[in-house]
Formats: C-alpha cells, sequence, structure tokens
C-alpha cells in the first residue's frame, strides 16, 4: 500500500511536533509493509526530492506566504501525480493550502486527515477561512484525533458532528530512535546542575507557559532548567533577571546526546503550557517515556491525556504560577511519590504512547479506508 502525506513543512527543514509525528508514522508503518511519500512546500534551494528515513519527500518550491501558510504553484501538478500514485491520502491539519488542493484537484482516493490543532491564534482569519475549511472535514473520508481530550474540548470537531468519522490515535514515540545516554554528557550536566533538577524541554513560544514557571520559581532554590531556545527567549531571561530569580538555568538549544542526557538525570519534567496551541505535549511524553514525574496544566488537551493528576504527576489550573509553585514544592518535598509517579508515567507511555501502537493504528485504519473504498 501507498500513502502520500501532505503538509506545509518537513525534514530537514522545519523539525516541528507535527513533522516529527508524520515521521514516526512514516518509519513505523514501514515496518509493515507500507511505502510513504511526503509532499511539502520548502524554501530551500536544495534538491527537490530526497530521502529521509527511507522515505521519499517531494519538496515544491514555495511561490508566496500569507498568514504562516505557504503557498505553491507547482504543488498543484506535484500533488495531483502523486496522488495518482497514491492509495491513500494523509492530510495534516491546520494546512488550508492542502484543504485548496484537495478540493480542487477532485481526488478519487481515500483520504483522512490528522487533525493536529485547531486554530487558535488567528481568530479573524478564521472566520474567513471557516467555510473553506467546513468543506474540507466534509469531504475527507476520516479524521484522526490525538487524543480523547481534544476531541472532546475541540469546537469543531464537536460542533461540525463529525461523530460518524472520527476516531483518536495517540501520537506515539519510539525510545530506540534516542541515543543511549552518554557518560561524559551525564557527568557533564550532574556536575553543573546538581543532583536534583526540574526540566523543561521544548521551544520558548507565547503558549508555553514559561513565563508562569519563572514567577513560581521566585523565592525558591531548587534548580529549574529550560532546554530550548525560541521567539520569547530574552523576554524571559529580563523577566528572571527583574523578579531576582536565579535558580532559573536558560541552556538554550542542545543535542540529542544532551538531551538524552537531561532527561535521563532530570527529577521532574515541568510542561505548564496554558493555552490550547499546546495541543498535545511530545516533550511531556518524553518525560514519561523516561520515567518522570509530570507537571502540566489543564487546558482540555493532550497534555492531561499524558498526564494524570495524582497517578503520573500534578495537573494545575492554567495561568498560576501559586498552584504551579505547590506542584514544584510537593514533588521535591515528597521523594517516594515522586518515584512512584514517575514510574507510572513510564508504564502509561508503554501502554498507551509507544511508535508501534501508533503505526499499527494507522496501518489498520488505511486498510479499512481502502478497502470501503474498494467494495472489499
Amino acid at each position: 500500500m501507498k500513502v502520500l502525506h501532505f503538509y506545509k513543512t518537513y525534514m530537514p527543514d522545519s523539525i516541528g511536533g507535527i513533522e516529527q509525528v508524520i515521521n514516526q508514522i512514516a518509519r513505523g508503518t514501514a515496518r509493515l509493509g507500507i511505502t510513504n511519500t511526503v509532499l511539502t512546500i520548502s524554501s530551500s534551494k536544495g534538491q527537490s526530492k530526497i530521502e529521509i528515513d527511507g522515505h521519499i519527500v517531494h519538496r515544491c518550491k514555495i511561490s508566496f506566504e500569507m498568514a504562516s501558510t505557504p503557498f505553491s504553484i507547482s504543488a498543484f501538478r506535484e500533488f495531483r501525480q502523486l496522488a495518482k500514485e497514491a492509495d491513500i491520502i494523509h492530510y495534516h491539519f491546520p494546512y488550508p493550502f492542502a484543504d485548496v488542493l484537495h478540493l480542487i484537484s477532485g481526488v478519487d482516493k481515500p483520504t483522512l486527515v490528522s487533525y493536529h490543532s485547531d486554530i487558535i491564534k488567528q481568530k479573524t482569519l478564521l472566520k474567513l477561512y471557516r467555510p473553506l475549511m467546513n468543506c474540507f472535514l466534509n469531504s475527507v473520508d476520516h479524521i484522526v484525533a490525538a487524543s480523547p481530550n481534544y476531541l472532546e474540548s475541540s469546537g469543531v470537531l464537536s460542533d461540525l458532528n463529525f461523530e460518524h468519522k472520527v476516531s483518536v490515535i495517540p501520537y506515539g514515540l519510539d525510545k530506540n530512535n534516542y541515543p543511549n545516554p552518554n557518560k561524559q554528557k551525564l557527568s557533564y550536566w550532574r556536575g553543573r546542575l546538581g543532583p536534583r533538577f526540574f526540566l523543561f524541554v521544548g521551544v520558548l513560544r507565547y503558549y508555553k507557559g514559561l513565563h508562569i514557571l519563572v514567577e513560581a520559581a521566585k523565592e525558591t532554590d531548587y534548580p529549574i532548567v529550560i532546554l530550548g531556545a525560541g521567539p520569547i527567549e530574552n523576554e524571559l531571561k529580563v523577566q528572571a533577571e527583574k523578579l531576582g530569580v536565579n535558580n532559573v538555568h536558560f541552556i538554550g538549544y542542545q543535542s540529542d546526546d544532551d538531551k538524552v542526557a537531561l532527561l535521563t538525570l532530570c527529577y521532574a519534567v515541568v510542561f505548564p503550557s496554558h493555552l490550547r496551541s499546546e495541543a498535545f505535549g511530545i516533550s511531556l511524553l518524553e518525560g514519561a517515556m523516561y520515567g518522570k514525574p509530570l507537571i502540566s496544566s489543564e487546558i482540555g488537551t493532550g497534555t492531561t491525556f499524558i498526564n494524570i493528576n495524582k497517578e503520573t504527576g500534578v495537573v494545575i489550573p492554567p495561568s498560576d504560577p501559586v498552584a504551579l509553585r505547590d506542584a514544584l514544592d510537593y514533588l521535591w518535598e515528597n521523594k517516594a511519590d515522586a518515584k512512584a509517579m514517575g514510574e507510572r508515567a513510564e508504564q502509561r507511555y508503554w501502554d498507551l504512547f509507544t511508535a508501534d501502537k501508533m503505526s499499527e493504528s494507522y496501518a489498520r485504519l488505511y486498510q479499512k479506508l481502502f478497502d470501503e473504498k474498494n467494495g472489499l
């Protein structure tokens, strides 16, 4: 079976959460005999067709960009050609250009959408886009949400009454794709940060709630490590300086070897995202995969599907620095509870969130859609 994935960005140009999920699906389903191709839009001057992790990536040159959405004139022809060769078309939402391409091209193949996130920030543009979006989502054969929490709380999925063609397939990670902890890295970070510290991993964006974490760190003395870079990094450093917070360590972007060392060493993972723009939380799931107790906020998304309050960690109200400080204090002062929560978080990862489970679920769905379309 041949599957064509379409999304606005992909590796190596971009390595965000959705790109990682597409990559995991492609790698995992390949082991089940499925051939994956990815079509994406690129500003790179490199090759238009490359191979990544055993699958082919077609990169169409960007023609223009509007509202963070890249468009490509050449993608129309490329999409039609690749769609003819495919058995299944797998779209990744949100990407309005994919809606246009699908509806104009008149695809007559089984289609599904991985619904990664509602459109949160661009509310005015959403009003203009909504008729196109509704038409697109109504026209595809199946929609996949990544968590029951998100399916329940998404206004789009609930308002349009898609229950008959929506299912949940959680994101999955393959721990074998992560490097083994490097002894030199472990020694270095242990010496720099001490035997116990809280860890955040991610791009420093407005919805990550890191300003709440800095506020919560005021008048505490345990180390809090922020691994990552991003558009609000300087803003956060200024905030920490004004508040006199000196136990928050901004260590910037680090290699995979360093990240694994920090995930191995950390006492707990804190993930204070406070807005629904955080649809799932891959870094939170990484914490569970490494057996760490978790702290997250209840925002009606996949974060609370990963982290169950008082079972795998602590779930707090969003935008509440006092509640966040109380959660940090609780885990720090209760080692036995923290250890047990971390063990249960890891078991939940193995039960629900492995890449194999995600890939097997998608492979079954592909086959079901193919059989239905072909009357089998």
